[in-house]
């Protein structure tokens, strides 16, 4: 059973500093992005997040002195004003509103033994360099910046409490420069926080959907600190982590599109005939194919796009083979296109499906390689997945809003 529960957050003083200060994850940036972003609103948490901005181009972003100007800025935040820290532990609300759709979530600190005993279930593997940078930068920092984006299952009388609370005055209110708006609400109330922590701990998992690898170097920051403490109780702060927890059935997971930069040595009309084995094959001309439904993809190339219908025998009721992701990398990106280990081969791009399906005729023209647009994964897959003990390939999932960092911070 899951365990959550409230915590003391350092956040923004006030709802101006605020939206000034929330900032997108750190790994949606490159540095020269992030230090445009950082020239343009000193405030933004990329400086604390992506503190190599503090140094002249050409810092190596994974030394030991910036990690220490990330611990530097936050204490200097903290002692200037710019941020709070709450006298009581409490719970928030974190609501996103995208388009007119809304996701709600529940901001506190999920447990460390619940992610190493299995009840926070993940559905794909981390890097370990990924993994070591962010490990530095809480472990330097003694504190979670980014929050974890988990999902449960839904729960009527969780959401019961959280629409209550949204109907007081919220702490922060402000639409970002995406247009995107998030609202917080601070749920203090005693009763409240006790029914919470109460009834999660009935919900027997939850999901990373967004952040694995923030995920996995909290643990091992939390890990590293209970091995050096010799009066450890397991209720010392380091061994929980930031987490926003959403309701699976708020989320909305985007297509993540592939461009290969080559046709890997064939003409395009061989790999229309090779791929007719296992595909039905319809000309959709110059007009950019979203597929409608499971089992159907875009392919581009060359100013021409086709849709694709996977054939029964292609199907598969396996959590994972049956995803539409493996059925493109089983089918057509290894045994045609040679994109064997997608992870590390260079020819592939993945492209979220947000940014559209021009991005993709694009990159595809630029290299004279072929692209596929893609049928989103469903979060009922992807727990399906999880509750398996499975891994999905890599580039599976695009949620969309993203979290911002620098709204809550915890401290350990």
């Amino acid at each position: 059973m899951s365990t959550i529960r409230p915590f003391q957050a350092v956040r923004p003083s006030d709802g101006e500093l605020a939206s000034r200060i929330a900032a997108l994850p750190y790994d949606v940036y490159t540095s020269s992005e992030a230090r445009h972003i950082v020239r343009e609103n000193p405030l933004s948490f990329l400086r604390i997040d992506r503190a190599e901005t503090q140094f002249p181009e050409g810092t190596d972003m994974y030394s030991p002195e910036v990690y220490e100007k990330a611990h530097d800025l936050l204490e200097q935040m903290i002692s200037e004003g710019g941020f709070c820290r709450e006298e009581d532990p409490c719970y928030y609300i974190y609501a996103l509103t995208m388009n007119g759709r809304t996701q709600t979530g529940l901001v506190g600190c999920a447990s460390v033994d619940d992610y190493t005993g299995g009840v926070i279930l993940k559905h794909e593997n981390t890097l370990e360099a990924k993994e070591l940078d962010r490990f530095r930068h809480i472990d330097t920092c003694s504190a979670q910046t980014g929050p974890i984006f988990l999902a449960y299952r839904p729960d009527s009388a969780v959401r019961a409490i959280l629409h209550k609370v949204q109907e007081q005055k919220p702490l922060y209110d402000f639409t970002s420069e995406d247009h995107i708006r998030h609202s917080v609400w601070r749920i203090d109330d005693p009763g409240d926080i006790g029914n919470i922590t109460h009834l999660f701990s009935l919900i027997p998992h939850l999901y990373i959907a967004d952040g694995h690898h923030r995920a996995a170097s909290a643990v091992k920051a939390g890990l590293k600190r209970r091995a050096e403490d010799t009066g450890f109780t397991g209720d010392e702060e380091y061994n929980f982590f930031l987490s926003v927890l959403f309701p699976a059935d708020e989320l909305q997971i985007y297509d993540y599109n592939r461009v290969v930069s080559d046709l890997n040595g064939y003409t395009f009309d061989k790999i229309l005939d090779i791929v007719e084995n296992t595909f039905e094959i319809r000309d959709n001309g110059s007009e950019p194919y979203r597929p409608a439904k499971k089992g159907e993809f875009g392919m581009y190339h060359n100013g021409q796009w086709f849709r694709l219908k996977a054939r029964p025998e292609v199907c598969s009721d396996d959590p994972v083979k049956g995803l539409d992701v493996s059925i493109l990398q089983d089918r057509i990106l290894a045994p045609v296109l040679g994109i064997h280990d997608p992870k590390t081969d260079s020819r592939i791009s993945f492209i979220g499906g947000i940014r559209g399906l021009r991005e993709l005729e694009k990159q595809a023209d630029s290299s004279g390689g072929i692209a596929f647009s893609m049928y989103p994964t469903s979060m009922d897959e992807l727990m399906r997945v999880a509750d398996s003990g499975m891994l999905m390939p890599p580039k599976s999932t695009w949620f969309e809003p993203k979290l911002r960092s620098g709204l809550f911070i915890h401290q350990f």
